[in-house]
């Protein structure tokens, strides 16, 4: 279906080929697990219907996420009325407060003589939501300065952003009175910018022609048309409805009968995509069409699927995306070309067990209230089948709810996938130039029900003639825990019926049988089935090399489940022994098990380090001797000095030097008391560090003092 548009969320449903699934309900656990297949197939059978709901909750939520302003205000003034424009579409009375900084610069933009155009339109598009003070000596300007824009355009834009600031200023009527005497060669000259199939240039040096240009054409035409002193050419009025005409007959159509225009054109604007192209062209043809005293004559079908479109959209991921679907709504939702009712279901999953009632709702794309009118069931499709079963039945109305009803499904409904077609029919005869029904309309709906399980068992045979070993009975309401055993030459058959609330055969989409060794290595298999009838029987002499000759203990579970299937299950059934020849030489092995991710990243265990248990330390009194030895060379140092008559005649005198010369010695008396320390208290990591620490400022103090005592010497020598 459309490129880049959600294919199901919360608000709209669009059912695309192999892309999307039916609606969740009450399923196991097995659904959950198994369930994508289902799904997908289920989607493939309903390729060309699709449901379709105005707007919701939803988009008003996104719209407060998507548009948020920082510090009080938005980057520019196009992004603040986009943002506003949106909130006062969708109702959000809680919205943040821009009005004080939206205003001073809205303020400051029209007193600007320097604003550029484009500035200038979007200052009074904000204007005209928040309603500024604005000063009137500053605007008294404005409107002749838009009208030499006007005059002076050279592209397609200049024209929109003058002309529509034009129309901008004339709503302010309390101010000034803004009209345009030469209307007609204004028209005439964005006409020219026109092409044969609906499409308009930017420029007349451009030749390429854009979508999204045409609607902002159209636009421009039509202010021009609101600011015109006299009635334009109707001539010229005649040509703009003959290309829109032929604009319309270019648009892109979906199976679900959404239509859409597509933009093929890339300039330094960027890529206009589907979405905004649709949308600017909606602006502008209402626009258009409300300022014309004609009639546009376009197809109710066409302005439905339009409206299709911009709902199946969903919940846009950007604010731009948003702005152009929600702004492109509030267009169709009150217009004088054709104003799309659009049939939804408030839900598209009906239980028989709980006896769901139909319900439709018709409304307008916004959620308005629809006028009089009567919704029929004319058929319904059956999954996988063409045909088509003839209701033609109507649908009570309940007023208090605004809701259109069906008292109970035909009789004939059984679970499954359903396409259903409705008509809407309205009242006054007056309201069919005005709406746009769309004639029938495909809704896909999923019946769903509890399915019932019978007969079921299971068998170990002998391998020849067939004969039951063993046999028990299943009861898959309840809990089983059946204990069987076999060897290679027998076989396991399980059987069951499968029964529908009508009691027709039913055919789930999954039926799987699982066997699992003590070893964790899996065995599956797919349980066929005849009619209501299905039964497997698994050949073990035939399965062995599959088994990888694992003898043992194997759990038995059976899974069976269908999205329309409320009573799916995934359940335990027991387990079987078996008994299996032992394995050749070049027997396959088992595959290695996956790892758990807990245990390859999982916290590792602490590593404790432990320091060497110290040595037994000496007997004390050997020690004391010890150091009497190693203090006996000091004390025949210290007398050595006095037999040389060492004095301190050379310590420096000056305090600088002093100073030096004393931290000098006290360093080197603290790097022996180290060795002190080592011995009696501290390891060798402590030690080090102290001695990194202190060495640093001995090289300092001792590099000073012996440069001192270098400089007198020499002083000494030279005197």
């Amino acid at each position: 279906m459309a490129p880049n548009i959600s294919a199901y969320d919360s608000h709209s449903t669009l059912v695309y080929c192999g892309a999307n699934s039916p609606p969740s309900h009450r399923i196991t656990r097995m659904a959950k697990v198994l369930g994508f297949m289902v799904l997908l197939a289920l989607s493939a059978l309903i390729c060309e219907a699709a449901m379709f709901k105005p707007i919701s909750d939803s988009h008003r939520s996104a719209a407060l996420e998507l548009f948020t302003p920082t510090h009080g205000s938005f980057s520019s003034l196009e992004e603040t009325y986009e943002a506003l424009r949106t909130f006062e579409v969708l109702g959000i009375e809680k919205q943040p407060d821009i009005r004080a900084a939206s205003c001073a610069s809205v303020v400051d933009t029209l007193s600007s003589s320097s604003s550029a155009l484009k500035d200038l339109f979007q200052a009074l598009r904000v204007n005209g939501i928040l309603k500024c003070e604005l000063n009137k000596k500053a605007l008294a300007g404005i409107a002749p300065r838009l009208k030499d824009a006007v005059n002076n355009a050279i592209s397609l834009l200049d024209y929109y952003y003058s002309v529509g600031s034009l129309v901008l200023v004339k709503g302010l009527s309390s101010i000034m009175e803004v009209h345009l005497e030469s209307a007609d060669s204004v028209f005439r000259a964005i006409k020219a910018f026109g092409q044969s199939d609906g499409r308009w240039r930017y420029s007349s040096n451009n030749p390429e022609s854009s979508t999204y240009a045409a609607g902002i054409a159209l636009e421009s035409l039509a202010g021009i048309i609101s600011l015109a002193s006299s009635e334009i050419d109707q001539s010229l009025i005649s040509m703009v409805k003959n290309d829109i005409s032929n604009l319309f007959d270019g648009l892109e159509k979906y199976d679900d009968g959404a239509y859409y225009f597509d933009e093929k054109l890339v300039d330094g604007r960027g890529h206009q995509g589907p979405l905004s192209a649709s949308s600017a062209v909606v602006r502008g043809v209402t626009a258009f069409a409300a300022v014309s005293t004609e009639k546009l004559n376009l197809p109710g079908d066409k302005i439905l699927g339009l409206a299709r479109f911009l709902l199946g959209a969903g919940v846009p991921g950007n604010a731009k995306d948003l702005y152009y679907q929600i702004d492109a709504l509030a267009s169709l939702e009150n217009n004088r070309v054709s104003i799309p009712l659009v049939l939804s279901l408030p839900a598209s999953v009906l239980s028989l067990t709980r006896k769901n009632q139909l319900k439709v709702n018709v409304n307008t794309v916004l959620g308005s209230a629809a006028p009089s009118l009567t919704v029929k069931l004319k058929q319904i499709f059956s999954s996988g089948s063409k045909d088509a079963s003839v209701i033609d039945q109507d649908l009570k109305f309940d007023h208090k709810n605004a809701v259109h009803y069906l008292d109970a499904l035909p009789k004939d409904i059984d679970v499954g996938s359903y396409i259903f077609s409705f008509e809407v029919f309205l009242h006054d005869s007056d309201h069919k130039t005005i709406y746009a029904t769309g004639g029938r309309t495909k809704v896909p709906i999923y019946i769903t029900g509890a399915i019932k399980v019978d007969n079921a068992e299971i068998a170990v045979l002998d391998n020849d003639i067939g004969n039951v070993e063993t046999q028990k009975k299943l009861d898959f309401a309840g809990e089983n825990a059946i204990s069987l055993s076999a060897n290679h030459l027998q076989k396991l058959r399980l059987s069951f019926q499968l029964t529908s609330p009508l009691g027709h055969a039913f055919k789930p989409h999954q039926a799987f049988l699982k066997l699992r060794h003590e070893s964790k290595v899996d065995h599956i298999f797919v349980v066929g089935n005849f009619g209501k009838q299905f039964e497997i029987i698994l050949d073990f002499l035939g399965l062995v090399e599959k088994f990888f000759y694992l003898s043992g203990r194997y759990d038995i579970q059976l899974t069976v489940g269908d999205a329309v299937m409320e009573n799916s299950f995934l359940q335990p059934l027991g387990s079987v022994e078996l008994d299996l020849p032992e394995p050749p030489e070049k027997a396959a092995r088992p595959p290695p098990q996956a790892v758990d991710p807990s245990s390859r990243f999982g916290p590792k265990a602490e590593i404790a380090h432990v320091f060497r248990v110290p040595e037994k330390r000496p007997p004390r009194d050997l020690s004391y001797a010890f150091l009497a030895l190693v203090l006996l060379p000091f004390l025949g140092f210290l007398v050595g000095l006095l037999r040389l008559h060492v004095n301190l005649k050379n310590f420096p005198t000056a305090s600088g030097p002093a100073m030096f010369a004393i931290l000098f010695h006290l360093l080197i008396a603290a790097v022996l008391s180290l060795y002190v320390l080592f011995w009696s208290q501290w390891n060798l990591f402590q030690t080090l560090r102290a001695l990194g620490f202190l060495g640093i400022f001995l090289l300092f103090v001792g590099h000073r003092t012996l440069s001192h005592l270098a400089s007198t010497s020499a002083k000494l020598k030279s005197a």
